[in-house]
């Protein structure tokens, strides 16, 4: 005879046994040497820093030119203020466009006044 289980196990008896069952991310934080993202308790591949101490020394001539190679990548605050600087220059355009219009309006009514009287 083969072997089998007593009792059939339920479909939530089976997700609650697996919620543990996961991947989890990995503790990434910025370098406080040069704020690069790095793993934490590991030391940092841009500048060679572990715990304030430098660990390893790192080539800059060939990192300085590859950073002129590349251009600079735009942080998100940078971001930010450029979008918030779109969509106050758009909102300007809207209410200029507005206010032009209400003038049109006021001297059509104005013209047709005139010609009444």
């Amino acid at each position: 005879m083969a072997i089998v289980p007593q009792r059939r196990i339920g479909k939530t008896r089976k997700r609650k046994r697996r919620t543990h069952f996961k991947l989890d991310l990995p503790g990434i934080m910025t370098c406080p040497n040069c704020g690069e993202a790095k793993l934490a308790h590991t030391v940092c591949k841009a500048c060679g820093y572990y715990d304030g101490r430098q660990v390893l020394e790192i080539k800059t001539k060939e990192a300085e030119e590859i950073v002129e190679e590349t251009p600079a990548k735009k942080t998100k605050k940078v971001k930010a203020e450029e979008v918030e600087v779109k969509t106050a220059k758009k909102a300007k355009k809207v209410v200029e466009d507005e206010t032009a219009e209400v003038k049109k309006t006021v001297k059509k009514t104005v013209k047709k006044t005139e010609k009444a009287e």
